[in-house]
C-alpha cells in the first residue's frame, strides 16, 4: 500500500469509528505527542490538545447512533514525512442523549483539513473541521 492509500485508510478510520464504536483506533491513528492540536467548529472552539480532542471525540462517536459518512474530493499532498489531507465531508445519524433519553436527527457538511507526520508510521497531528 503506497502513502496515499495509507492516509486515506487512516481517514476511514477515524470516521468508521462512528459505526464501529473501536474508540481504540482513535490512539492508534492520532499522534500522542504535545504537537498534536485540532481545531471544530464544534464547541468549545479553543485549539484542543490530544488529551481534550480523545476526550471529546469518544464522547462524540459514542453519542451518535445509525452513523454514516462520505468522502468528497480528497486531496493528499506528500511533503517528506508530513502530509495533508483536504477533504468535504457529509455525516448523518442520530445524536443520543441518554440523560434525558432524546434522540435528534443531524446531518453536516464539513471542510476537512488533517495534516499526518509519519514517525515511523502515519499518524495523525493536526486536525480541522468546519461546516460550510
Amino acid at each position: 500500500m503506497n502513502d496515499k492509500e495509507q492516509l486515506f485508510e487512516i481517514i476511514k478510520t477515524f470516521f468508521d469509528i462512528g459505526k464501529t464504536k473501536n474508540l481504540r483506533a482513535l490512539y492508534d491513528i492520532q499522534a500522542q505527542d504535545s504537537a498534536f492540536s485540532s481545531f471544530s467548529d464544534i464547541p468549545p472552539h479553543d485549539l484542543k490538545d490530544f488529551t481534550t480532542t480523545i476526550a471529546l471525540e469518544e464522547l462524540r462517536f459514542v453519542g451518535i447512533s445509525d452513523y454514516d459518512y462520505e468522502i468528497q474530493n480528497l486531496k493528499i499532498e506528500l511533503l517528506d514525512n508530513f502530509a495533508i489531507a483536504a477533504f468535504e465531508l457529509y455525516q448523518h445519524g442520530l445524536l443520543i442523549n441518554n440523560t434525558i433519553y432524546s434522540c435528534k436527527k443531524i446531518s453536516s457538511h464539513t471542510r476537512s483539513t488533517f495534516v499526518f507526520f509519519k514517525k515511523p508510521t502515519w499518524k495523525i497531528i493536526h486536525m480541522h473541521m468546519s461546516n460550510f
